[in-house]
């Protein structure tokens, strides 16, 4: 792993945007933080990572990762799972959240993993826990089910998958 990143935290730009539909309201939460992906023990370099949230699939959050010379890759995995990583190890299966040290607010690994291929990044602790305080506003851990719209889509999207299942 490179130095460079020497405890800083790198700057955070949180923006809340409110979209309104016909008949629905659409809010999202939005960040940009810097990461370091770590290619190697010694090398790495600092990428833009974009954090979203949105009431309409209000368990997840999305990072899309914009790698040089490479199309802008998008993870969506849930917002506890980011969480709770913060804290202590968390997530069994392609994404992997751990602080880099046990005790006290440190820097973050983020490991996402497709069959034996995987990608490490290195994030502060501090810009993650501002853009999860953020959702949280926007729709406190817990209250997710309270957003008939989110039910309702999913109600649908399991109709959906169940008759491609069937008729496959």
């Amino acid at each position: 792993m490179s130095g460079g990143l020497g405890g800083a935290f790198p700057a955070v730009f949180t923006r809340c945007f409110i979209h309104c539909g016909v008949n629905t309201m659409r809010e999202s939460v939005q960040a940009e933080v810097l990461m370091s992906f770590l290619v190697s023990e010694e090398l790495s370099f600092r990428i833009p990572v974009e954090l979203t949230y949105e009431t309409r699939d209000p368990y997840a959050v999305r990072m899309t990762f914009h790698l040089p010379g490479d199309a802008p890759v998008t993870w969506a995995f849930g917002r506890e799972l980011l969480l709770d990583g913060i804290n202590g190890p968390s997530g069994d299966g392609d994404v992997h959240i751990a602080p880099t040290e046990p005790e006290g607010l440190s820097d973050v690994h983020i490991r996402l993993q497709v069959g034996v291929d995987r990608a490490l990044f290195r994030a502060g602790a501090a810009p993650l826990v501002a853009f999860l305080d953020r959702t949280d506003k926007l729709v406190p851990l817990g209250q997710e089910r309270t957003l008939g719209d989110f039910e309702d889509n999913l109600e649908a999207a399991l109709g959906r998958i169940l008759a491609e299942e069937a008729a496959g």
